[in-house]
């Protein structure tokens, strides 16, 4: 039987999900920014707690599926994965997750 040692609790935590949204942000420079910096095709720029609003209250798992999988809204397209087939599902969803936290 193996036996575990669990050291840091919530410094180990804070450092883990530091890293995370450090990988969410350089998801989000390199295949997000294009349309979200800037608004393109009616992506809500980053920062914009009111283009956030709508779409934050369908929950994030709605966000997160639209990001994955591609949508046709009202106001514009999400291509899925912004056009970065190359991207995991985990890195899309930590790069909305990025985007979302900052711009409350």
């Amino acid at each position: 039987m193996r036996k575990m040692l669990i050291v840091g609790g919530a410094a180990a935590v804070a450092l883990i999900s530091g890293n995370v949204m450090a990988d969410a942000k350089a998801t989000y420079d390199t295949a997000c920014a294009a349309c979200h910096g800037q608004g393109v095709a009616g992506a809500p720029k980053l920062g914009d707690a009111a283009a956030w609003t709508e779409r934050v209250a369908q929950g994030m798992d709605v966000m997160v599926d639209h990001a994955i999988k591609g949508y046709q809204g009202k106001e514009g397209y999400m291509p899925p994965k912004g056009g970065f087939a190359n991207l995991s599902d985990d890195e899309v969803k930590a790069a909305v997750e990025y985007m979302v936290e900052n711009s409350k």
